[in-house]
Protein backbone atom coordinates (compact mmCIF):
# COMPACT_ATOMS: atom_id res chain seq x y z
CA UNK A 1 0.00 0.00 0.00
CA UNK A 2 3.01 2.35 0.91
CA UNK A 3 4.07 1.93 -2.63
CA UNK A 4 0.80 1.90 -4.97
CA UNK A 5 0.37 5.61 -2.28
CA UNK A 6 4.28 6.23 -3.62
CA UNK A 7 3.17 6.45 -7.26
CA UNK A 8 0.02 8.05 -6.60
CA UNK A 9 1.48 10.87 -4.87
CA UNK A 10 5.73 11.09 -4.88
CA UNK A 11 6.12 9.25 -8.63
CA UNK A 12 3.07 10.52 -10.27
CA UNK A 13 3.26 10.05 -13.82
CA UNK A 14 1.70 14.11 -14.77
CA UNK A 15 2.84 16.02 -12.21
CA UNK A 16 6.35 14.20 -11.30
CA UNK A 17 7.20 12.16 -14.21
CA UNK A 18 5.51 14.51 -16.90
CA UNK A 19 4.52 11.84 -18.80
CA UNK A 20 1.47 10.72 -20.77
CA UNK A 21 1.24 14.99 -22.02
CA UNK A 22 -0.86 14.94 -25.09
CA UNK A 23 -3.75 13.31 -23.27
CA UNK A 24 -3.86 14.82 -20.46
CA UNK A 25 -4.15 18.37 -22.17
CA UNK A 26 -6.66 17.24 -24.45
CA UNK A 27 -9.16 15.39 -22.64
CA UNK A 28 -9.65 17.32 -19.41
CA UNK A 29 -11.67 19.43 -20.74
CA UNK A 30 -14.83 17.68 -18.39
CA UNK A 31 -14.24 15.72 -15.29
CA UNK A 32 -16.50 12.57 -16.97
CA UNK A 33 -13.75 12.69 -19.88
CA UNK A 34 -10.77 12.92 -17.06
CA UNK A 35 -12.56 10.01 -15.00
CA UNK A 36 -13.34 7.79 -18.46
CA UNK A 37 -9.57 7.86 -19.54
CA UNK A 38 -7.76 7.71 -16.35
CA UNK A 39 -9.81 4.57 -15.77
CA UNK A 40 -9.27 3.49 -19.10
CA UNK A 41 -5.48 3.53 -19.23
CA UNK A 42 -5.62 2.22 -15.14
CA UNK A 43 -7.42 -1.04 -16.60
CA UNK A 44 -4.57 -1.68 -19.35
CA UNK A 45 -1.85 -0.74 -16.98
CA UNK A 46 -3.61 -3.41 -14.90
CA UNK A 47 -3.92 -5.33 -17.62
CA UNK A 48 -0.90 -5.75 -19.27
CA UNK A 49 1.53 -4.81 -16.28
CA UNK A 50 0.50 -8.40 -15.20
CA UNK A 51 0.61 -10.52 -18.62
CA UNK A 52 4.05 -9.13 -19.18
CA UNK A 53 5.13 -10.07 -15.45
CA UNK A 54 3.21 -13.28 -16.58
CA UNK A 55 5.59 -13.28 -19.64
CA UNK A 56 8.78 -11.56 -18.80
CA UNK A 57 10.81 -15.17 -18.82
CA UNK A 58 9.11 -16.06 -22.51
CA UNK A 59 9.46 -12.90 -24.20
CA UNK A 60 12.82 -12.86 -26.32
CA UNK A 61 15.04 -10.13 -25.16
CA UNK A 62 15.34 -8.59 -29.00
CA UNK A 63 11.26 -8.30 -29.50
CA UNK A 64 10.17 -7.47 -26.19
CA UNK A 65 9.10 -3.87 -27.31
CA UNK A 66 6.97 -5.13 -30.06
CA UNK A 67 5.55 -7.76 -27.49
CA UNK A 68 4.79 -5.09 -24.71
CA UNK A 69 3.24 -2.95 -27.56
CA UNK A 70 0.94 -6.41 -28.74
CA UNK A 71 0.09 -6.82 -25.15
CA UNK A 72 -1.30 -2.87 -24.95
CA UNK A 73 -3.03 -3.01 -27.78
CA UNK A 74 -4.82 -6.15 -26.89
CA UNK A 75 -6.12 -4.53 -23.63
CA UNK A 76 -6.90 -0.91 -25.44
CA UNK A 77 -9.11 -2.68 -28.23
CA UNK A 78 -11.13 -4.48 -25.59
CA UNK A 79 -11.54 -1.35 -23.41
CA UNK A 80 -12.12 0.56 -26.77
CA UNK A 81 -15.15 -2.13 -27.75
CA UNK A 82 -16.26 -2.02 -24.31
CA UNK A 83 -16.67 1.53 -24.13
CA UNK A 84 -18.22 2.04 -27.33
CA UNK A 85 -20.36 -0.58 -26.68
CA UNK A 86 -21.59 0.29 -22.95
CA UNK A 87 -20.84 4.16 -22.75
CA UNK A 88 -20.75 5.16 -26.22
CA UNK A 89 -21.16 9.03 -25.33
CA UNK A 90 -17.62 9.20 -23.18
CA UNK A 91 -16.13 6.81 -26.46
CA UNK A 92 -17.56 9.35 -28.99
CA UNK A 93 -15.60 12.32 -26.33
CA UNK A 94 -12.92 10.53 -26.08
CA UNK A 95 -12.20 9.75 -29.61
CA UNK A 96 -9.08 9.48 -31.09
CA UNK A 97 -7.58 9.31 -27.57
CA UNK A 98 -8.87 5.71 -26.35
CA UNK A 99 -6.67 4.01 -29.26
CA UNK A 100 -3.96 6.37 -28.68
CA UNK A 101 -3.28 4.31 -25.18
CA UNK A 102 -1.30 1.82 -27.41
CA UNK A 103 2.00 4.52 -27.31
CA UNK A 104 1.24 6.17 -24.17
CA UNK A 105 4.48 6.28 -22.36
CA UNK A 106 2.93 5.85 -19.11
CA UNK A 107 2.26 2.49 -20.14
CA UNK A 108 5.08 1.23 -21.97
CA UNK A 109 7.71 2.61 -20.16
CA UNK A 110 5.97 0.74 -17.00
CA UNK A 111 6.14 -2.41 -19.05
CA UNK A 112 9.80 -1.93 -19.56
CA UNK A 113 10.88 -0.58 -16.38
CA UNK A 114 9.04 -2.32 -13.63
CA UNK A 115 6.87 -5.42 -15.01
CA UNK A 116 9.56 -7.21 -17.07
CA UNK A 117 11.11 -7.42 -14.28
CA UNK A 118 8.62 -7.68 -11.29
CA UNK A 119 6.64 -10.42 -10.19
CA UNK A 120 2.52 -10.34 -10.84
CA UNK A 121 2.07 -8.81 -7.66
CA UNK A 122 4.13 -6.39 -7.61
CA UNK A 123 2.74 -5.66 -11.23
CA UNK A 124 -0.29 -5.28 -10.53
CA UNK A 125 -0.16 -2.69 -7.51
CA UNK A 126 2.15 -0.86 -9.89
CA UNK A 127 -0.10 -0.47 -12.84
CA UNK A 128 -3.27 -0.22 -9.97
CA UNK A 129 -0.85 3.23 -7.94
CA UNK A 130 0.52 4.91 -11.71
CA UNK A 131 -3.21 3.91 -13.11
CA UNK A 132 -4.86 5.77 -10.13
CA UNK A 133 -2.04 8.75 -10.21
CA UNK A 134 -3.25 9.43 -13.66
CA UNK A 135 -6.55 9.29 -12.86
CA UNK A 136 -5.96 11.84 -9.50
CA UNK A 137 -3.87 14.13 -12.28
CA UNK A 138 -6.54 14.28 -14.97
CA UNK A 139 -8.85 14.70 -12.53
CA UNK A 140 -7.44 17.98 -10.71
CA UNK A 141 -7.07 19.64 -14.27
CA UNK A 142 -10.38 18.87 -15.61
CA UNK A 143 -11.90 19.86 -12.59
CA UNK A 144 -10.07 23.59 -12.68
CA UNK A 145 -10.68 23.49 -16.04
CA UNK A 146 -14.35 22.69 -16.17
CA UNK A 147 -15.65 24.71 -13.60
CA UNK A 148 -13.79 28.02 -15.14
CA UNK A 149 -14.07 26.98 -18.80
CA UNK A 150 -18.18 26.03 -18.41
CA UNK A 151 -19.16 26.67 -15.23
CA UNK A 152 -19.98 23.30 -14.67
CA UNK A 153 -19.05 19.93 -12.63
CA UNK A 154 -19.75 16.85 -14.10
CA UNK A 155 -22.04 18.77 -16.25
CA UNK A 156 -24.09 20.42 -13.38
CA UNK A 157 -24.14 24.01 -13.36
CA UNK A 158 -22.84 25.74 -10.34
CA UNK A 159 -22.80 28.68 -11.17
CA UNK A 160 -26.41 31.18 -12.25
CA UNK A 161 -27.20 32.32 -15.40
CA UNK A 162 -24.87 35.66 -15.08
CA UNK A 163 -22.16 33.68 -15.25
CA UNK A 164 -19.23 34.48 -18.17
CA UNK A 165 -16.83 31.33 -18.09
CA UNK A 166 -13.78 31.94 -19.27
CA UNK A 167 -13.80 29.84 -22.52
CA UNK A 168 -9.71 29.72 -23.00
CA UNK A 169 -9.84 27.13 -20.15
CA UNK A 170 -11.48 24.30 -21.73
CA UNK A 171 -8.93 25.69 -25.11
CA UNK A 172 -5.28 24.19 -25.64
CA UNK A 173 -4.10 27.11 -24.21
CA UNK A 174 -6.02 26.53 -20.64
CA UNK A 175 -4.91 23.08 -20.42
CA UNK A 176 -1.39 24.44 -20.87
CA UNK A 177 -1.75 27.24 -18.39
CA UNK A 178 -3.56 24.92 -15.42
CA UNK A 179 -1.13 22.08 -15.78
CA UNK A 180 1.39 25.54 -15.31
CA UNK A 181 -0.04 26.64 -12.36
CA UNK A 182 -0.76 23.06 -10.58
CA UNK A 183 3.05 22.46 -11.22
CA UNK A 184 4.03 25.81 -9.60
CA UNK A 185 1.70 24.89 -6.46
CA UNK A 186 3.12 21.83 -6.27
CA UNK A 187 6.75 22.93 -6.85
CA UNK A 188 5.76 25.44 -4.03
CA UNK A 189 4.64 23.09 -1.34
CA UNK A 190 8.03 20.65 -2.05
CA UNK A 191 10.14 23.16 -0.93
CA UNK A 192 7.88 24.80 1.84
CA UNK A 193 8.25 20.99 2.85
CA UNK A 194 12.07 21.08 2.46
CA UNK A 195 11.97 18.73 -0.71
CA UNK A 196 13.99 19.53 -3.80
CA UNK A 197 11.84 20.51 -6.83
CA UNK A 198 13.26 17.85 -8.92
CA UNK A 199 13.04 14.93 -6.38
Amino acid sequence: MKEMLKKIINENPVFVLLLGMCPTLAVTTTANNAIGMGLAATVVLIGSNVVISCLRKVIPQKIRIAAYIVIIAGFVSVIEMLLKAYLPDLAQSLGLFIPLIVVNCIILGRAEAFASKNGIGASFMDGLGMGLGFTFALLILAVVREILGNGTLFGLSLFPEGFQPAIMMILPPGGFITLGLVLAVINIIKIKRGGKVND
